[in-house]
């Protein structure tokens, strides 16, 4: 492996995972988070913001292209350039208050986002030796979280106070979107220039042979002992929290009239969006500590209960419907510490199953799953909270932690 100019990865793996991550939380929770401020009803934005996910859960299919045309670093840089462009059109297409053009801008910012994924994870094991790969594991992955509190929390509250300043929601929004497109102009010029140029980065494989590995790459998948339970397991371990992830930012907006707490859109992304997503940070490094220390096997069940157990807290809320902003916050951050430590198990999981000769190709099947695992509950999720109300709508959540419970039962019986 080579290293041109012998480039510290310093200078790149920040900013390109910074960069991996801002987008993903631009298109899955700010869109929402707009959405939802521009006045569309909670079936239909839990429907199109879910949809808006649909690259993540197909882009293996379309990875072998990546490495089949072009270089990966071809495919970062102009990846970044199509994300900045979509996100810059997002900024004037919400001033038309046009919800058809704004979501086709997003989808396309979608694609791009997961290609940029397929490049960047395949550029990172080119341009860096095994030793380099595994000291830096740990950066790329805090850069990408701080992603999740910028573009969660940061953006967020931004909005939020420009919709308070300038009362005016699209203008609000536009100013935010046109500031999410120029941070990513900036990191899309620094990438241009100081991304290193490795020798192996470049198309040695013929088109026959990358769709002949592709179509080994799923058969072997399916051939795998205990796929389908593995299946079952990354689709409904985590069905409390796709049921209600997208409407915890209705559930903070709407009035106490409509069953919610009433919170501003800069309470909510100071409230989830900060506090919330560090708590969730420390909960999954808790988690790793616990897993490496114990073994995943006997973290199973503890990560399980903490995953679901928790969501109670929304069910509490729905009922008391607290304004106090620290009584919500000590709720948001117990609920995501402890799905932060229960994800641990999650990920673990996908690691072991995908173990084997073409572990990494098993893996990005395993995160496609992953990605359906949210986009199916999320399509309904908005149309059951409407005809359930919050409570009701809590109250299924709870009953889903039983899917939790009932794939854990087997999946650890299998470890």
């Amino acid at each position: 492996m080579s290293n041109s100019n012998n480039k510290t990865p310093w200078l790149w793996i920040p900013t390109l995972y910074f960069v991996e991550g801002l987008p993903y939380f631009i298109v899955n929770t700010i869109s929402l988070v707009m959405f939802k401020d521009m006045g569309m009803d909670n079936g239909t934005l839990a429907l199109l913001t879910s949809l808006i996910s649909l690259p993540w859960v197909v882009k293996p299919l379309w990875s072998p292209f990546v490495d089949l045309i072009r270089s990966k670093r071809w495919w970062i840089v102009s990846m970044q350039i199509v994300m900045l462009a979509a996100i810059a059109l997002v900024a004037f297409s919400v001033r038309l208050s046009t919800f058809t053009l704004t979501l086709i801008l997003f989808i396309i910012a979608a694609f791009a986002s997961a290609t940029h994924d397929i490049a960047a994870d395949g550029f990172y094991m080119i341009a860096l030796d095994e030793r380099r790969q595994s000291a830096f594991v740990g950066i790329r992955s805090t850069f990408y979280r701080i992603a999740s509190v910028f573009g969660q929390g940061v953006l967020v509250v931004m909005a939020g106070l420009l919709e308070k300043k300038l009362g005016n929601i699209p203008a609000a929004w536009t100013v935010t979107m046109l500031a999410s497109a120029g941070i990513l102009t900036l990191f899309s010029i620094y990438h241009l220039f100081i991304l290193p140029r490795p020798a192996e980065d470049r198309s040695n494989a013929t088109a026959a042979g990358i769709i002949h590995g592709f179509g080994d790459a799923f058969a072997s998948f399916f051939r795998k002992p205990g796929v389908w339970l593995a299946i079952a397991f990354m689709l409904l371990y985590r069905l409390p929290e796709a049921f209600s992830v997208k409407m915890l930012f209705p559930f903070f907006r709407d009035g106490a009239e409509l069953g919610g707490l009433g919170f501003s859109t800069d309470m909510y992304g100071i409230v989830y969006g900060t506090f919330g997503v560090v708590a969730l940070l420390a909960g999954g490094i808790l988690g790793g500590l616990a897993a490496a220390r114990l073994g995943l096997r006997k973290c199973m069940w503890p990560m399980a209960l903490a995953l679901a157990l928790p969501c109670a807290v929304y069910l509490y809320m729905s009922i008391v419907q607290p304004q106090s902003l620290w009584v919500v916050g000590a709720c948001v951050v117990f609920d995501q510490f402890g799905y932060g430590f229960g994800f641990s198990a999650y990920m673990l999981y996908m690691m072991h199953f995908s173990e084997g000769p073409l572990k990494t190709s098993h893996y990005a099947i395993c995160t496609a799953f992953m990605a359906l695992s949210m986009l199916i509950p999320g399509l309904v999720a908005g149309y059951l909270q409407q005809a359930l109300g919050y409570i009701g709508f809590f109250v299924l959540v709870m009953i889903c932690c039983i899917a939790t419970f009932f794939v854990t039962f087997f999946a650890q019986r299998r470890l």
